[in-house]
């Protein structure tokens, strides 16, 4: 603000309503926050305007003004698409100065809500604009697991039904490229492969919240090429990085929703831990990745009791020398199952 509002003859005939901190009830604040002064005076006069409920070209320079000194004001959001809209301004206008203030406040939730009430506008964009996911790959080259830059991603998706979009999978892959940890894309990606689309999407698989327990979180319909050609994908990522979370808590998704057991991977798990025996005794374990430890040991546990003591093995690796940070834990998984056992003893006798 170059020029002060009291001073400005365009404010003139506005009066300005100033902040009461609770001085007109009697009441003082016990401790008042030090706007600079003029903060304060810009926001006496988005009272008065807003009061007024006056949608003009000096309402919406003042709302710029505003932002630039606080962002995260979000009042002054809410204000500003209102008189956009009043004035029937051209959005994507909008949207190039909006890009300019992202890249300034990367963290500012205000600005991506503020792009969706934008982007919802079916007159001004029944469909994405062309810029719109370059800019959003940029944003991600400054922050790529930025949680507003995604939320937003997720909501876009939903909106303009992208799902099978090129461009989405596309962007995804190459993140990933990037990062493979980067958590965030893995989540995009299984949103964008098995996520529910909505009932105006009737071949779109959903996960089933009802039936029986076998059947709950079950897509109604399983495209079986795809759920193999994830599982590859999901393997090619954990060669790359055996320790990264991310692609083995996708695969155990995967399998999920497809109704398939983790068994299935028993024999890709078992490649990174190499048990070593002579004369029938396991004298050392050769671990790639404690994942596969515990994927090893919920293979096992699915199996039941005949296979409880190979599950136990693989829990109290994890306990005392892979995961030692969450013994608690594996501990308790122990005990599950040896309880479990020690409840069924005619099931270990048959084995």
């Amino acid at each position: 603000m170059s020029v002060s509002y009291s001073t400005d003859p365009e404010w003139a005939s506005i009066q300005p309503i100033q902040l009461d901190e609770g001085s007109e009830s009697g009441a003082l604040p016990l401790a008042t926050i030090a706007y600079p002064p003029e903060y304060l005076e810009a926001t006496s006069y988005l009272r008065a305007v807003m009061a007024a409920n006056e949608m003009s070209e000096r309402a919406l320079k003042l709302t710029e003004d505003i932002i630039s000194m606080n962002p995260a004001h979000y009042t002054v959001w809410i204000y500003r698409a209102k008189i956009l809209f009043a004035l029937e301004k051209d959005l994507n206008e909008e949207l190039e100065w909006l890009n300019r203030v992202s890249f300034k406040y990367l963290k500012n939730y205000q600005i991506w809500q503020h792009r969706q009430v934008l982007m919802s506008s079916t007159i001004h964009f029944p469909t994405p604009p062309p810029k719109e996911f370059d800019f959003l790959m940029k944003m991600f080259a400054q922050d790529s697991k930025n949680y507003h830059v995604w939320t937003y991603r997720h909501w876009l998706v939903r909106h303009f039904k992208l799902w099978d979009a090129p461009r989405e999978i596309q962007d995804v892959e190459s993140l990933l490229t990037s990062d493979v940890r980067n958590n965030s894309a893995w989540n995009h990606r299984f949103m964008l492969r098995f996520g529910p689309r909505g009932d105006d999407e009737p071949d779109a698989g959903v996960p089933n919240s009802n039936g029986p327990p076998s059947e709950k979180g079950k897509l109604a319909i399983v495209d079986e090429d795809l759920v193999d050609a994830e599982l590859e994908y999901a393997k090619s990522k954990i060669i790359c990085a055996p320790e990264n979370r991310s692609p083995w808590s996708y695969a155990r998704g995967v399998l999920r929703v497809s109704g398939r057991l983790l068994s299935e991977w028993r024999e890709f798990a078992q490649k990174l831990v190499t048990e070593k025996v002579e004369n029938d005794q396991l004298v050392d374990v050769e671990v790639k990745s404690s994942h596969a430890l515990e994927w090893l040991a919920d293979v096992y546990a699915e199996e039941g009791d005949h296979s409880s003591t190979a599950a136990v093995r693989m829990l109290t690796l994890l306990k005392e020398k892979y995961d030692p940070i969450r013994k608690n834990y594996w501990d308790y998984r122990i005990r599950t199952i040896t309880t479990s056992v020690a409840s069924n003893p005619e099931a270990v006798a048959s084995a």
